[in-house]
């Protein structure tokens, strides 16, 4: 046997004053049903649009930032240092990531000799991807 459980505000006029509950006859269905209910009748009021294609357009949205900022920009870092060494010639003033001066004497493939002491001619040979910065360039720039 099904039960319908009848709910009411304190105070309302026409509702009892307390809850109670009865046995559902006729297969199931009462005259009463709640709003939700799958087998309730259509209401008046209008139904909300769907929030599902904004949600999408947002996060979409959050992805492309993400995307910028994570992948896009080291990746450009990348491609200009990568530009910078490959324009490296001899003569030119430099600077390592370390922060050691040097001006260019030879670039052999991944490798480049840095003069860095003129009175004692001192060289020392680094990895091209120890260049932070061509002072050469940026003068004439």
């Amino acid at each position: 046997m099904d039960y319908t459980w009848i709910l009411a505000q304190a105070g309302a006029p026409e509702a009892p004053s307390s809850i109670r509950s009865e046995p559902v006859e006729g297969g199931g269905q009462s005259g009463t049903q709640a709003p939700g209910s799958p087998n309730a009748a259509p209401s008046d009021t209008p139904s909300r649009p769907s929030s599902l294609p904004m949600t999408l357009l947002m996060m979409l949205m959050v992805f492309a930032v993400m995307y910028l900022i994570v992948f896009r920009g080291p990746r450009k870092q990348q491609q200009q240092q990568r530009q910078m060494i490959q324009s490296l010639k001899k003569n030119d003033r430099v600077r390592t990531i370390g922060g050691i001066y040097g001006t260019v004497m030879d670039v052999k493939g991944d490798e480049v000799v840095l003069k860095i002491d003129e009175a004692t001619n001192t060289k020392i040979h680094v990895s091209a991807s120890a260049i932070g910065k061509n002072l050469s360039q940026e003068k004439q720039g």
